[in-house]
């Protein structure tokens, strides 16, 4: 992220008074974002409905909030129930080719986006991305019987069906200021989430809406070597890499974890050359899961991403299961 840009964001989440200046281009964002929405409801612009249950998982703020741990939380929890589940993507990062990619053993970032490439890796399951939501959805039941697709991301694209909405938030940064874009970090208006069927918290402890975090393992990015996600010594030096939404949770995590980490931060999807590391040699290095997949052959033998889990309300995993009941 730019200088301009993290100016933006905290003035953003800090109510500047100057955001005031913005307001008129956000009166007209926000028209523009109801013009659309009223168009996909009236009909007027087609809304393709699959034959199998579509569940969204999205956010309605700029910026990271943890949604692909949640997407593939419930993916796990589906495998485990023994419900075939599918995800698609828009697939951010990717190249600009047009159609379809089915994520397979030989994909890159570059041919499908970093998450969902990690969504893949990490839990096995068929995996298409597309600009088009519909034509990524298309792709994947062509490729995989699947009974129930995620859509990680995607409450902006109504060009989709879906018979369940999940809109991720932030606990502590919460939608900032409450405006639009570019006044505010808001996708949509505030109003939308009334409309969504859940609203999980990131980093609450709420029994029904929260989502916590939890540390399993450091795992080797070349070999898949794991160790336990704790210092080898007390205040352990790591260099902490991070190209994520919000890198300074993953800093404050490794902290927490007990590691004193000299923070790296990157854009978000940052495409990563060996150019990176090659200064980072005196110590180990502990990126994430999301960037790992992009750094197998960049980062050196002593790179570790943190392995962590999602906590999911167990309310939410029984009703997504429920949709894929006959």
């Amino acid at each position: 992220m730019g200088a301009r840009a993290e100016t933006l964001v905290a003035a953003w989440y800090r109510g500047a008074w100057w955001l005031w200046l913005l307001r008129p281009v956000e009166g007209l964002f926000r028209l523009l974002a109801a013009l659309r929405r009223w168009l996909y409801g009236s009909g007027l612009l087609s809304v393709y409905r699959a034959p199998v249950p579509v569940v969204v998982v999205g956010n309605i703020t700029v910026g990271g909030t943890g949604k692909t741990p949640v997407v593939i939380a419930l993916v796990e929890s589906l495998q485990a129930r023994g419900i075939a589940v599918g995800v698609v993507s828009r697939g951010y990062g990717a190249g600009s080719g047009a159609g379809s990619h089915l994520v397979g053993e030989h994909s890159t970032a570059r041919d499908c986006g970093d998450e969902a490439l990690l969504i893949q890796r990490r839990t096995g399951c068929p995996c298409a991305v597309s600009a088009s939501r519909p034509e990524a959805v298309r792709a994947l039941l062509a490729a995989a019987p699947v009974q129930l697709i995620l859509s990680d991301d995607g409450l902006q694209h109504y060009a989709l069906a879906r018979d369940m909405e999940i809109a991720v938030l932030d606990a502590a940064r919460g939608t900032g200021n409450g405006f639009c874009l570019p006044a505010g970090p808001l996708r949509e208006p505030l109003s939308r989430l009334q409309r969504v069927d859940r609203v999980l918290y990131r980093g609450s402890d709420d029994a029904d809406s929260g989502v916590r975090y939890r540390a399993v393992a450091l795992v080797n990015v070349a070999t898949g070597e794991q160790r336990p996600a704790a210092p080898d010594r007390p205040g352990q030096g790591v260099h902490a890499v991070a190209g994520i939404g919000q890198p300074e949770q993953f800093f404050a995590t490794l902290a927490t974890l007990g590691f004193r980490a000299q923070p790296h931060a990157f854009g978000d999807h940052h495409d990563y050359s060996a150019a990176d590391f090659s200064a980072l040699v005196d110590k180990r290095i502990i990126m994430t899961e999301k960037d790992a997949v992009k750094c197998r052959t960049l980062a050196g033998a002593d790179a570790w991403y943190l392995k962590i889990e999602a906590q999911l309300p167990p309310t939410l995993t029984t009703a997504v299961a429920a949709l894929a009941r006959p």
